[in-house]
């Protein structure tokens, strides 16, 4: 019964999706500014979580420009979206006047070479739309990790609208698996990183100062990435326009075998906090991002031979 329940919902999801994403981004706008007065200004999605991260990533800041970030993180909140919507129809001519790179010819250089390079990116400007990257680098296989949802029939839907440019969706749990797989079928692989996430308690190996916050950080991506000896690229996210964004690909490394542990990491939230820094407004505010400190984590925590455990007498937290 579940089941079929489920498998309805997919189906009445998947029909408005598609009507949606058929509208004109024009109008789909205009839809984004009436929701922009409901979530940002009637009920203020996430007001203290998103109120309590600028505050604290920017103590230098006065209210007054703290406000205006917020508004304008709740209308790119409410444009990303749309834009989202508007993902399940697009063509590729429409995605790439939008959605541009720059950068490639580096990138697209190393792929012909037989090197994969690894993508790191946040969760910044329209990420979805990054999806369309095949378009840019047409000799290789793109893929992007990502958490399957629970829900089978939800997590068939967004699959299907992130890989309808011809980008291959890889659950995380496969992930080196998969990549080594590709590797040595002589495919290069641009493999997508989004590696901003909170991690759980027992992934955090590694901490680091990002925004002004001590900051426990992903390190499963730097492992795939010095282990298959992927080229280390931090991609740049901007917001040139209302519905136009680029991506700035930099070559950050080529040899990344020999790299000291977490240099690659360290970097990346390096790059990342200056591009957030710059356009502020882009960035996903609403996460609670810092809800897990050192402070707990030493106190419940331990890590031997590499591994994270709880201590003696304490019970699990989340």
């Amino acid at each position: 019964m579940k089941k079929t329940l489920y498998r309805l919902l997919y189906f009445l999801v998947y029909g408005f999706w598609y009507v949606m994403s058929l509208m004109p981004l024009c109008v789909l706008y205009i839809l984004s500014d009436a929701l922009y007065l409901l979530v940002g200004r009637l009920v203020r999605y996430r007001h203290r979580v998103i109120w309590g991260n600028l505050k604290s990533s920017f103590p230098e800041k006065s209210d007054r420009e703290l406000l205006d970030i917020e508004r304008g993180f709740y209308h790119w909140f409410c444009d990303y979206l749309v834009e989202t919507i508007k993902l399940m129809t697009m063509s590729r001519r429409q995605l790439m006047k939008r959605m541009t790179f720059t950068g490639m010819e580096e990138i697209n250089q190393v792929l012909s070479e037989g090197q994969s390079v690894a993508i790191y990116l946040g969760h910044l400007g329209n990420w979805e739309w990054i999806t369309s990257m095949p378009y840019w680098a047409p000799e290789a296989l793109c893929c992007q990790l990502y958490h399957p949802l629970e829900n089978e029939y939800f997590d068939r839907l967004f699959k299907f609208v992130r890989e309808r440019q011809g980008a291959l969706c890889i659950p995380m749990q496969e992930s080196l698996r998969k990549i080594i797989q590709f590797a040595r079928e002589g495919k290069p692989l641009a493999v997508g990183y989004i590696s901003d996430q909170s991690p759980f308690w027992w992934s955090i190996h590694h901490w680091v100062s990002f925004l002004n916050h001590d900051t426990p950080v992903l390190t499963g991506a730097e492992r795939i990435v010095k282990h298959t000896r992927q080229v280390f690229v931090y991609g740049d996210v901007t917001r040139v326009s209302r519905g136009h964004y680029n991506c700035e690909m930099r070559v950050m490394n080529r040899e990344t075998k020999g790299i000291p542990d977490y240099e690659i990491t360290d970097l990346y939230f390096q790059e990342l906090e200056k591009s957030i820094r710059r356009q502020p407004e882009i960035y996903l505010w609403s996460h609670n991002r810092w809800k897990r400190t050192r402070e707990r984590f030493n106190e419940h925590f331990e890590e031997v031979d590499g591994k994270v455990r709880l201590r003696q007498g304490k019970e699990m937290i989340w």
